[in-house]
């Protein structure tokens, strides 16, 4: 009997394959980076081929370190980074271009004239999403127009798109399956995630083939078999879904109020809404945050777009720390004294404000403030950020309110005692860590190992999920709120339309 399910984790930086046992363990590892590439100011794409090879070495490196093959395997699972774009061609498999990354801003100019026609309420109500370069719409987009040739061959049925799932799913069944599943699908800007299909009318807005895209799947689904001539033998791949959204599964976010907040170097936020899909009054997206049995769980997702960054910032930037995990040891030793606020808006602003142009700022510095207070006030500005998103997103939410808010953290920051301390504080809610660091991977190995009868059903598993340590607000109301106060006034200060 097989062991062991395989989860494909390609991110935006990295390529990883994980290899997990019958009690969701991570068992070993491979990973490999790859080279980002920057043609132009604001524009980021990756080299499908280096996305390609990186999976498959990184499989091969996770199978040898396990000494198994994939014969011991009972599924593939596939998570992804999200939005990014690829084109390819259906004869030949190969890319017609680089893939579009998701941070890439090359169609903003596009958007803008969409905005100018009053196009993002349409937008908005079909796909839960805001007009922005950041989703793969406008990318396919620019691609059929700026590559030469691109939209007589689209035309002609002799191109496909896909995201990164597609993409790999395509080359992994040696071009047998043109296939995603709902929650990447909702990241698009041309599926309508209340029907379940590809909007023509939106389609048409953005002058792209419908012959272009895969079908839509639930996230625990056959996707096909891995061909047998890559590792030797065959296995099935029976799940995908976007890497938010596998890490509301692996964190086993599956009632509705349940959210959770992953923290790299920037933050996504995700708040379960069941079988509801909210329409955001305060600039969250609405996403579907996974599929099964034909039946879509939705969410609202905000994001943050300074977290860890504000770290590296004072690492890189001001060298006033030496590693990251010094940050948690000079905010606990900060004159409590002082009230230093830092509003990283580097790049500007992400929900609920979103305000592209304003930039960052720091308030009530005095002669004593020094590198603790600067870190406590970078640590704390990640802390301020998630209240804003919970704030907003319980706001949307009125069902929230009949649910205790249960807070589900993951990603590098939450190493940091200190801040998750704080997060709770900030908060007035409870922190949980999980006892396993892979969540998003174990998302994508669980959904994989639902559909082939390896793992149980969502609710055994939701039973199983472990929490490593929960913290619990330790101030008062009043200085909660005294503290979120001063958050706020920063926050009005540093709008560009204040």
């Amino acid at each position: 009997m097989p062991e062991y399910i395989l989860a494909i984790d390609q991110g935006t930086t990295s390529s990883r394959a994980i290899l997990f046992d019958r009690e969701h363990r991570p068992v070993t590892v491979g990973q490999q980076e790859f080279k980002q590439h920057f043609p132009a100011s604001g524009w980021v794409e990756h080299d499908p081929e280096d996305i390609w090879q990186t999976t498959l070495a990184t499989i091969k490196q996770a199978l040898e370190r396990a000494n198994v093959t994939i014969k011991d395997v009972a599924a593939i699972g596939i998570t992804n980074q999200r939005e990014t774009t690829v084109i390819w061609d259906r004869e030949t498999g190969k890319a017609i271009h680089n893939a579009i990354v998701w941070q890439d801003r090359r169609t903003a100019q596009f958007c803008s004239e969409l905005k100018s026609r009053d196009m993002e309420p349409l937008f908005s109500e079909r796909t839960g999403l805001l007009l922005d370069p950041y989703f793969s719409g406008t990318k396919i987009t620019w691609l059929l127009d700026n590559v030469t040739g691109a939209r007589d061959a689209a035309n002609a049925g002799k191109l496909t798109f896909g995201t990164i799932d597609s993409f790999l799913l395509w080359r992994l069944t040696d071009g047998k399956v043109h296939a995603t599943d709902a929650t990447n699908a909702s990241r698009t800007l041309i599926y309508d995630i209340h029907e379940g299909c590809w909007s023509d009318e939106l389609l048409e807005i953005l002058r792209i083939p419908k012959s272009l895209l895969p079908e839509v799947r639930d996230s625990s689904s056959d996707f096909g078999d891995l061909d047998a001539s890559l590792f030797g033998h065959s296995a099935k791949i029976t799940g995908i879904a976007g890497d938010q959204q596998a890490a509301v599964v692996g964190q086993a976010c599956t009632k509705p109020g349940m959210m959770k907040s992953t923290y790299g170097t920037g933050c996504f936020a995700l708040l379960n809404t069941g079988d509801t899909p909210i329409q955001s009054t305060h600039k969250l997206l609405t996403t579907v945050a996974y599929q099964l049995n034909g039946k879509p769980t939705y969410a609202l997702e905000g994001s943050i777009f300074v977290a860890g960054a504000a770290v590296q910032w004072l690492r890189d930037g001001l060298g006033i720390i030496e590693h990251a995990a010094q940050s948690g040891e000079f905010a606990k030793e900060a004159d409590a004294g002082q009230s230093v606020i830092m509003v990283p808006a580097f790049v500007g602003i992400g929900a609920p404000y979103w305000d592209a142009d304003c930039r960052g700022a720091i308030f009530g510095l005095t002669r004593a403030t020094g590198p603790k207070e600067l870190a406590k006030a970078a640590l704390e500005s990640v802390c301020f950020q998630t209240r804003d998103l919970l704030n907003a997103m319980q706001a949307d939410f009125a069902d929230s309110q009949s649910h205790e808010t249960v807070l589900r953290v993951d990603g590098g920051m939450v190493a940091s005692e200190w801040t998750m301390q704080r997060l709770a504080d900030i908060l007035g809610a409870p922190v949980d860590r999980p006892a396993s660091a892979e969540t998003t991977a174990l998302g994508a190995a669980y959904l994989a190992g639902l559909q082939v009868g390896f793992y149980p059903s969502v609710e055994e598993f939701s039973n199983s999920w472990q929490r490593e340590r929960q913290f619990t607000p330790s101030i008062s109301q009043e200085e909660r709120e005294a503290a979120y106060e001063r958050w706020q006034d920063a926050v009005r200060r540093t709008l560009s339309n204040h």
